[in-house]
């Protein structure tokens, strides 16, 4: 089975509000995702909507991710496994950011089989464009709730 995953983060100030958005899809069946956090960065949003949509699958799935986040995309491609081999050091020997979630994604690529698509942000894709207006809108509800 094949699942098209795309994901976006936001956050309103760096660290800030954050909020991700992702969509799921599976032939005609689609499923959008959504959440936030307080006092969190854009980096971690854009990791927590793959988290949060790869988390979603019930079995073991061929998987396409679409991000606009180079930084997600080659972490996954480019950097994870030199970051593994060095004891999650980076190539300027100081400790990786954002490890939970790397070692998050980490134990989901084992399960899922992944292909990381990067795309410019605010570009006019469909989807991106989508998962950004419920990253944005789970940033809205997050604030309204925290307003109580």
């Amino acid at each position: 089975m094949q699942v098209e995953i795309f994901c976006d983060g936001a956050c309103s100030g760096n660290p800030g509000v954050g909020g991700y958005g992702s969509i799921l899809r599976c032939g005609e069946t689609v499923k959008e995702i959504s959440g936030a956090e307080g006092d969190t960065t854009n980096n971690r949003m854009e990791m927590s909507a793959a988290i949060a949509a790869l988390d979603a699958l019930k079995r073991p799935c061929q998987v396409v991710v679409t991000t606009d986040s180079q930084y997600l995309a080659k972490g996954m491609t480019e950097w994870l496994s030199g970051w593994v081999k060095r004891g999650w050091v980076n190539s300027k020997k100081e400790p990786v950011l954002n490890r939970d979630l790397w070692e998050r994604l980490l134990e989901l690529s084992r399960v899922h089989q992944i292909r990381w698509v990067w795309v410019r942000g605010h570009n006019g894709h469909v989807e991106n464009e989508r998962c950004d207006e419920l990253a944005r809108a789970a940033i809205d509800s997050y604030r309204a709730g925290s307003a109580r």
